[in-house]
């Protein structure tokens, strides 16, 4: 396995934490503000799942690899950002269909899939000279092991079932709260006890409780380690 810096030219910053903590919105204005490169590990599990459920095939770890390599499946980088391909195609839409959400998770588990996303997610780093911010479960501790800035991003479960309920537009009634609460602790539970890139924190993490701040003063603060992380870089003061 490659130690996560070798092919990288610029800088990493690794977010991780459990379901329904914000980890891409959170990344995707974190990259915004460093003027890096967000990569989303779940846009290639996703495209992954496209092209197996496309072709037909059984959920077999080797066999989507192989056919993932066979399009090729990657992360292309353009003027606004990495964006799934599929045989050279923008999947960016496609990867949403119900169908891919509903097999994601499947072919996510599979240790074949999982090799070959990270090797993608490493290859795509290379191509950002100025940095990047991943997030995912297993960012810090198997992909990016040797970034340089890791946050483990976390909230209670209560307030990341409220936030799910807010972004799907549901109503937040005490019983809709109580059964999202239990359906993400129980998620929690099968993340952390999973055998292959179990979730937890990297032992050089920092480890960030969002419960009570405000979507702004999260990034904020990734964006102010950032700064102590990556002295050689010029980076933007919060806007007004």
């Amino acid at each position: 396995m490659s130690d996560g810096r070798s092919s990288v030219t610029g800088d990493v910053v690794a977010i991780d934490g459990p379901a329904a903590s914000g980890k891409s919105s959170t990344a995707r204005a974190v990259a915004e503000r460093l003027e890096f490169a967000h990569l989303d590990s779940g846009a290639l599990y996703r495209a992954f799942t496209l092209v197996a459920l496309d072709a037909g095939l059984p959920m077999e770890g080797a066999r989507i690899a192989a056919l993932g390599a066979e399009r090729p499946v990657r992360l292309a980088l353009t003027a606004d950002g990495f964006h799934p391909e599929a045989a050279g195609v923008d999947v960016s839409a496609a990867v949403r269909r119900p169908d891919v959400t509903a097999h994601v998770s499947a072919v996510a588990a599979l240790p074949d899939v999982r090799d070959a996303v990270n090797a993608l997610l490493r290859d795509a780093a290379g191509l950002h000279p100025r940095g990047v911010v991943v997030d995912g479960r297993d960012i810090g501790t198997v992909v990016f092991p040797d970034a340089r800035l890791k946050i483990f991003l976390s909230a209670s479960a209560a307030e990341r079932a409220r936030r799910r309920l807010l972004q799907e537009s549901q109503a937040i009634s005490p019983a809709a709260l109580a059964a999202e609460t239990a359906r993400l602790t129980a998620r929690d539970a099968a993340d952390a006890g999973r055998a292959v890139a179990p979730l937890r924190p990297a032992d050089d993490a920092i480890s960030l409780d969002t419960t009570g701040m405000t979507f702004e003063a999260q990034v904020e603060a990734i964006v102010a380690l950032a700064r102590k992380a990556f002295p050689h870089l010029d980076i933007a003061d919060s806007p007004v």
